[in-house]
């Protein structure tokens, strides 16, 4: 059985994490996914370490299962390739990350290529969208979740909003904005034979991610604030430190939950009072249950909650995730092929399927390693290849 999105067929202009995540995650099922890069200025990612014999890591995983083609996209030669592949080589959806307006001073943007194929889904994923005040501002995932509201109701009251150690706007936002959107647009055509522009901005699905925090306020007048509301350490729900400096994760919010916690750390006298949620009896209910969790080892509480099914669990460092039986059941750390025949272990795709499972090719290769692959199938000779290639329209090989 073919992967489930073996008929698709993107071209990937994007550049850094939003965007080849997004691309990745789409590969990972099938697409057929052909990065465009600068021949003299590639992606930063590939300069990203830790090092795994002369690439980076990072680009390996991020650029797995994919070609490149390299083209210096300021030359009219290298703009009508680019024509070529979206309409006769097929590449009917196109994934950007560029500010608005970039691509189509190139000579390459919606319009341009549209008219070159009428059913073309072409998504860009930026910052702010292609719209409003902040359209053409730069920012990153902080700022992103900072305009959002996100950080002002993360963190503690006295320690205030905590850099977070996943990029939440860039990988749930312009990564997973991009693959729903695509997605989404590719059954639109599916059944009206129409594409369309896909606008998703990092801004807006940071808005959204945190929807419930935000109806506190539009629904009720409340603003939410650091530790003031059940979800976000106003209540037990919470991380507790053991003896050894470890952190056990709380999250037994539902009655049959909180009686076995209690009962678990040898505190049932704690069950009649979880109902309260009065600011002041949650706080003082949490100072218990730091002590009681402060009094083991992380090791001895682990082996304590493995007879109880309460919604509890260690904060596992990522050797230890990597590890974990849960993790290797799940395939979520694969061996993936390099270029020199060698594999490097990556981090798996989440999506299981029944009758298909992801492939991983190989990892992120060379820029441009596939132009001359590339330009064979657009029809265009050797030596016009070479032509190309002398005049520094395109890259090696």
């Amino acid at each position: 059985m073919p992967p489930p999105l073996f008929s698709l067929k993107i071209l990937d202009f994007s550049a850094l994490l939003p965007g080849p995540f997004g691309s990745m995650m789409l590969a990972d099922l099938g697409a057929d996914v052909l990065r465009v890069e600068a021949p003299t200025r590639p992606d930063i990612v590939r300069f990203v370490p830790p090092y795994d014999g002369d690439a980076s890591a990072w680009h390996r995983l991020l650029n797995r299962n994919k070609r490149s083609i390299a083209l210096d996209l300021k030359q009219p030669e290298a703009v009508e390739i680019v024509k070529r592949l979206v309409g006769a080589g097929g590449y009917d959806i196109v994934l950007e990350q560029f500010r608005p307006g970039v691509m189509g001073r190139l000579g390459i943007g919606y319009e341009a290529l549209r008219a070159v194929q009428p059913g073309l889904i072409y998504c860009a994923v930026t910052g702010y969208g292609q719209t409003g005040p902040y359209r053409d501002r730069a920012g990153h995932d902080n700022n992103y979740l900072a305009l959002a509201g996100v950080m002002s109701h993360s963190g503690r009251k006295e320690g205030g909003p905590p850099p977070l150690g996943v990029q939440v706007a860039d990988i749930g936002g312009g990564a997973m904005g991009a693959v729903v959107g695509i997605l989404t647009a590719v059954i639109h055509r599916h059944h009206t034979g129409k594409g369309q522009f896909v606008d998703i901005s990092m801004l807006d699905m940071s808005i959204a991610w945190h929807a419930h925090a935000v109806s506190h306020y539009l629904v009720g007048g409340e603003t939410p604030a650091p530790e003031s509301w059940q979800l976000n350490g106003g209540g037990y729900y919470d991380f507790y430190e053991t003896a050894d400096g470890r952190y056990l994760s709380v999250g037994s919010l539902e009655p049959k939950f909180w009686e076995g916690f209690c009962q678990a750390i040898a505190r049932p006298d704690l069950i009649p009072r979880g109902i309260d949620q009065s600011a002041a009896n949650q706080q003082a209910l949490k100072a218990e249950i730091r002590a009681a969790i402060a009094a083991k080892e992380l090791s001895a509480w682990t082996a304590v909650f493995a007879d109880y099914d309460v919604c509890v669990e260690p904060v596992l460092t990522i050797p230890e995730m990597v590890a974990h039986p849960q993790t290797q059941a799940r395939q979520m750390i694969v061996d993936v092929p390099k270029p020199d025949g060698t594999a490097q272990p990556q981090v798996g795709s989440p999506f299981k399927f029944s009758g298909t499972t992801a492939v991983y090719h190989h990892a992120g290769g060379d820029v441009g390693a596939d132009t001359t692959a590339v330009l064979h199938e657009l029809g265009y000779t050797d030596a016009e290849i070479e032509g190309l290639r002398g005049r520094g329209y395109v890259g090696n090989p």
